[in-house]
């Protein structure tokens, strides 16, 4: 211990990092299977050496020098008669090495949340000197493919002209179906090469998502990026079979689904979100500077219910997207046009969030009015996240001013000289109120006041 007078420094002590609370509403068996996994992952990529120099990228048989950015027409079919359904990839390939993450939206031709996203990203606003994605600042590779489905986008349908779901194609066939040798495309061509994938979806056609993300957290790159993506609702799932994310978490590629908004509609707030969850990520992994933003607590999934009608007609719905609901709980009431005198209640079967919401009022018996992630613990920690008005959920990433929307700093011209008259509106004419006007107004004013 030094004595007085000793000039020697105290060591600072580090400073300590609070943990992020977790709502855990994961079964134990699944728990130790993620818990597993985790312990037992070894990275098959070593780290990369940021102070080498990086080399050229390759996409689709072009090179993209470091530093620079680049778009590519990407051909889905490959014809020499017909529409081959090219679509832009914009590749944005920092100054020094580091990992490759692939963006995409789109694979639902109606959903416009991600194409609206990934559009965006590949802008000025973010990509020029100074801003987020500025090339000559990142490390590693950025590559933004908004619209996977060119003619379902320029129809605003879900599927491909062949009847196809691309999202349950994978990882397709050079002589399969159209929508096959698209999905084996976009695999093969896209997705293969990349260390992390991130795809973003919205809710089908009548229905709106709460703002979520959706990974398989017993594999390791997928859990990592997931927690990275900085919101709080993540539901543990491997995906769909033939899903786009399946087929990449199988190639070792850390591979998410986020869904927020619903079709045909660009929802503000989803698209914001998924522009914050997608700079977290590329902050957590040093793609580009800064530190990633951390939600207030984190609430992990692994099972929901459908909420479904028992009588058909209209529903109106008391609940939205993110609302927090007790068992037993009215959450909307069942009329039929040609009996205005009856009325049915939904109840709700336990409690929790709604992580979606049906927005088309028409039911039939056994029509989804709701998803519902029902919560049994943490409870509490939960309430403090929601709007104390709407009882909502609020998501980390929805408050504040798009960063997208800032205003860009302009060059300001100095012009010398006079005003002739002494101020700029000093030659305009003046109308005065009559003195019988100014009495009408205090009158007035006297009669509002209280």
């Amino acid at each position: 211990m030094p004595e007085k007078g000793d000039d020697t420094k105290k060591t600072a002590r580090p400073k300590r990092t609070k943990t992020l609370k977790v709502s855990n509403q994961i079964p134990k068996k699944r728990r130790r299977e993620i818990e597993r996994a985790l312990d037992a992952h070894e990275p098959s990529r070593p780290e990369w050496d940021r102070l080498s120099g990086a080399k050229q990228h390759r996409f689709f048989g072009k090179r993209i020098k470091p530093g620079s950015i680049r778009q590519i027409e990407f051909p889905l079919l490959d014809v020499k008669l017909g529409d081959a359904w090219s679509t832009p990839v914009t590749i944005i390939h920092g100054r020094r090495p580091g990992p490759t993450i692939t963006i995409t939206g789109g694979v639902h031709g109606n959903e416009m949340v991600g194409q609206v996203a990934a559009s965006l990203l590949s802008q000025t606003v973010f990509t020029g000197p100074g801003r987020p994605l500025d090339p000559e600042m990142m490390a590693g590779t950025v590559r933004l493919a908004p619209v996977l489905n060119p003619p379902g986008f320029t129809r605003q349908l879900r599927y491909f002209p062949d009847g196809r779901d691309l999202n349950r194609e994978f990882p397709g066939s050079e002589m399969g179906s159209t929508t096959g040798r698209v999905a084996h495309r976009v695999l093969s061509e896209l997705i293969t090469g990349s260390d992390f994938l991130l795809d973003l979806h919205t809710a089908a056609t009548g229905r709106d998502n709460l703002p979520q993300v959706r990974a398989d957290l017993a594999d390791p790159p997928s859990n990592r990026v997931a927690r990275a993506f900085g919101i709080e609702v993540i539901l543990d799932s491997k995906g769909p079979k033939g899903s786009m994310r399946r087929a990449a978490s199988r190639l070792g590629i850390g591979s998410l689904t986020y869904e927020g908004g619903g079709a045909n509609l660009a929802d503000h707030e989803a698209v914001q979100i998924a522009i914050h969850g997608i700079l977290n990520v590329l902050r957590s992994l040093h793609v580009i500077p800064g530190n990633a933003a951390r939600p207030k607590f984190r609430l992990l999934a692994s099972g929901s219910t459908w909420v479904r009608a028992d009588e058909g007609g209209l529903v109106d719905l008391f609940v939205s997207r993110g609302s927090f609901v007790e068992t037993g709980e009215v959450i909307g009431r069942i009329v039929d046009p040609q009996r205005p005198s009856e009325s049915v209640d939904i109840i709700s079967p336990s409690r929790g969030i709604f992580i979606c919401t049906a927005n088309n009022p028409i039911v039939t018996p056994g029509t989804p009015v709701g998803h519902l992630l029902p919560v049994t613990r943490g409870v509490k920690l939960i309430r403090k996240g929601l709007d104390k008005k709407t009882n909502r959920l609020i998501v980390s990433g929805s408050k504040g001013e798009p960063i997208w929307r800032e205003d860009f700093e302009v060059e300001e011209i100095m012009i010398e000289g006079e005003w002739s008259g002494g101020a700029v509106d000093a030659e305009w004419q003046r109308d005065w109120q009559s003195s019988s006007e100014l009495e009408h107004v205090e009158a007035a004013e006297e009669e509002d006041a209280d």
